[in-house]
């Protein structure tokens, strides 16, 4: 039987490349307006909205939890936090 990596496609259960993309870019500092939104499009390929779509939904995702721990909880923080002031 042929693995999943012969063919570059993840393990059932794994990350994506493009999920693993997003935390990676979660996890660098940004200098100005507009370079995160620019690394988005030209590292991922996608829209800064569908971004965000992504992240939001790997913030609940327990796989992003067990693979960054540290930068989903501070992003989880941070989530509440803009919730809570609502």
């Amino acid at each position: 039987m042929e693995s999943y990596e012969e063919h570059g496609a993840p393990e059932p259960g794994a990350l994506s490349e493009r999920e693993l993309g997003v935390l990676a870019l979660e996890r660098e500092s940004w200098a100005g307006p507009g370079a995160k939104e620019r690394a988005v499009r030209e590292r991922l390929g996608i829209t800064p909205t569908r971004y965000y779509q992504l992240l939001n939904a790997l913030l609940d995702d327990r796989r992003a939890l067990e693979h960054d721990p540290v930068t989903v909880n501070r992003l989880r923080r941070l989530r509440d936090a803009r919730r809570a002031r609502r």
